[in-house]
């Protein structure tokens, strides 16, 4: 007797594995666009390998996440897109800020005003106040903006 082996009315092929699964964060809630996003809001879910939400890149752990801010809707109970989230940002668009240039000995300081939101390290445009001259430069962490020099 060849081929599967029938019991009764179902076919027995051999062993049955279990889909491998993925452990991700997801929103408890609705995390609108522009929330910081916090440990407390997330729980982990179970999500097979095989399923629909592991076709795109998804945030794997909540270190990857808390203190982001979501870029979009967050929906509960579903995985989170990488491009979902992004760093807060240090400067807003408008925003009175101090530009600073050293090199070596020298150290100029003025003001301006921010011509675009940005995060830590991104370089953005600013308007010096003075001049009326648009320059760019590195945001810092202290909200301030490096350009030039070393």
């Amino acid at each position: 007797m060849s081929g599967p082996l029938w019991l009764g009315v179902v076919a027995w092929q051999g062993p049955v594995f279990a889909a491998e699964s993925n452990i991700l964060p997801v929103p408890i809630t609705i995390i609108y666009p522009g929330e910081v996003i916090k440990d407390g809001s997330l729980i982990d879910r179970d999500f097979s390998t095989d399923s629909p939400s592991s076709k795109f890149p998804a945030v794997e752990s909540r270190a990857a996440i808390v203190g982001k801010v979501a870029r979009r809707t967050l929906l509960p109970g579903s995985p989170i897109p990488l491009n979902a989230v992004a760093d807060p940002k240090a400067i807003a668009n408008g925003a009175k800020v101090r530009i600073f240039f050293e090199d070596g000995g020298l150290a100029i300081t003025a003001y301006g005003t921010a011509l675009q939101a940005g995060s830590v390290g991104e370089i953005i445009l600013v308007r010096n106040l003075g001049s009326g001259i648009t320059v760019s430069g590195a945001v810092q962490a202290d909200g301030s903006i490096r350009v030039g020099g070393s």
